[in-house]
């Protein structure tokens, strides 16, 4: 990956390669999960530690078959289970094919099932060599693979599903002698085909299950294949939407972080980007171009195109943008409208309430069906500390005027166009803060007369 990050860390849809993978496995609800770590295993741990991980650390990192070794001991205790071992830089794999695999594996009370399938080229993956009636008679890694055997399509996805109580002494049998001189999990299946028929060995013999869709079981090992896997895994979750009731204008120009939850009936325009944390209520639309993150709309909300929410919450039937900003801790009740080029920080947005145009709201809570006018701002820092502004309840606010925190504005009361509000006004009262002004007559006419004689 060229990167300092360990490469199952790297995120598809705002989730880590390794998060996607540990999801579907936690979707079969497993006795025990187990977590082999090596490469930045700290760095894995902190960003993916849960109460059901049991963390194993391989050290030094002597191939597949010894990382599965390193986690035997977090194992024990496990008599007749079956054992999923499963690749860390998978992030397609679905719970519903771990299951298909662990079927086929009890059905054919087999010792090792590999999940395999098709794939053109097949640069890069051990071959599944099948013997003559088709079953799985060993696996070859590309770099011990002659020339006759690279030609077959069907490979080792890495994914295996083992008898737990066999698995020990398979291991024990793995050698070392291979190009990369690393001890390969592929081997166990020769030694369990070794044991078929053999009293007292029981469910021996190996066989592969192989999978309809090769892109689900790809992995990753550069930035390239990353966004690749990254554009089909926004398909699947805009797709999943589509089915439960969302409309897309045009799917292909959206991003979805796999978290996101949309209700029915919303429609979602072109080039929108749906962030993680992000729940969006039935009957809504959200305009083109616009970036939401962790935040909450509920239902009937429209948003026009180019807003930027982050850690918002927006109630029932809001109205925003074009070009609306609203910045963490941002909260607008039902029915409230934040209009174009308006930015919202640590706010509260009252019901009905309307801030239309040009306008900065930070540190403020605003009333019911209050009207704030254009341009206005809340002057809420004064170069140390910041501080709150208070609009009560049908409170009208003229263009252009800058209310000066910490101050209090009563219900009803209204500020004229133009002020510099710095003291609280009472509910029901009138503000006013400006200069007089004055018109001189007849200016206008002397001033070009002037201009014309000095060119």
């Amino acid at each position: 990956m060229c990167s300092k990050l360990p490469k199952v860390l790297h995120p598809i849809a705002e989730k880590p390669l390794l998060g996607h993978v540990l999801d579907a496995a936690r979707g079969l609800h497993p006795s025990r999960l187990v977590v082999v770590i090596g490469h930045g295993g700290e760095q894995i741990r902190q960003a993916l530690d849960a109460p059901d991980i049991t963390w194993v650390e391989q050290n030094p990192q002597m191939g597949t078959g010894h990382a599965v070794q390193c986690a035997m001991g977090a194992l024990q205790g496990l008599s007749q289970h079956h054992l999923l071992i499963l690749n860390g830089d998978v992030p397609l794999i679905t719970t519903e094919t771990l299951q298909q695999l662990l079927e086929s594996h009890q059905q054919s009370r087999r010792g090792v099932t590999v999940l395999s399938c098709t794939q053109k080229p097949p640069t890069g993956y051990g071959r599944i060599v099948r013997d003559d009636v088709g079953g799985l008679q060993r696996i070859v890694e590309e770099k011990d693979a002659d020339a006759q055997i690279r030609l077959i399509e069907e490979i080792n996805s890495g994914t295996y599903c083992v008898n737990l109580d066999a698995l020990p002494g398979w291991l024990a049998e793995i050698s070392n002698t291979n190009a990369q001189g690393e001890y390969y999990l592929t081997d166990i299946v020769g030694l369990a085909n070794a044991q078929q028929g053999i009293e007292p060995f029981s469910h021996t013999g190996s066989g592969a299950h192989c999978h309809h869709d090769d892109h689900e079981l790809a992995g990753i090992n550069n930035r390239v294949q990353l966004a690749a896997m990254g554009a089909r895994y926004r398909d699947r979750l805009v797709r999943q939407h589509m089915l439960a009731g969302v409309t897309f204008m045009d799917p292909s120009s959206c991003w979805l972080a796999a978290d996101v939850t949309i209700g029915q009936d919303t429609t979602i325009a072109p080039h929108v980007i749906l962030g993680p944390g992000v729940t969006i209520g039935e009957d809504c639309l959200i305009g083109a171009f616009c970036e939401i993150r962790h935040t909450r709309i509920a239902q009937g909300v429209e948003v026009l195109p180019f807003c930027h929410f982050e850690q918002a919450d927006i109630g029932v039937g809001c109205h925003l943008g074009p070009y609306a900003r609203l910045r963490p801790a941002s909260v607008l009740a039902a029915g409230a409208k934040v209009g174009n080029f308006c930015e919202v920080k640590k706010s509260h947005i009252g019901e009905g309430a309307k801030v239309n145009h040009l306008t900065y709201i930070g540190d403020a809570d605003i009333g019911r069906r209050v009207n704030v006018g254009a341009g206005t701002i809340t002057c809420n820092y004064d170069g140390v500390n910041k501080h709150r502004t208070v609009l009560g309840d049908d409170v009208f606010i003229g263009s252009d005027t800058q209310l000066v925190a910490p101050v209090t504005v009563g219900a009803g009361a209204f500020v004229g166009a133009g002020s510099t509000v710095t003291k609280d006004v009472p509910a029901g009262a009138l503000a006013l803060s400006r200069s007089q002004q004055s018109n001189i007559e007849g200016w206008a006419d002397k001033r070009r007369q002037t201009l014309k004689k000095n060119a």
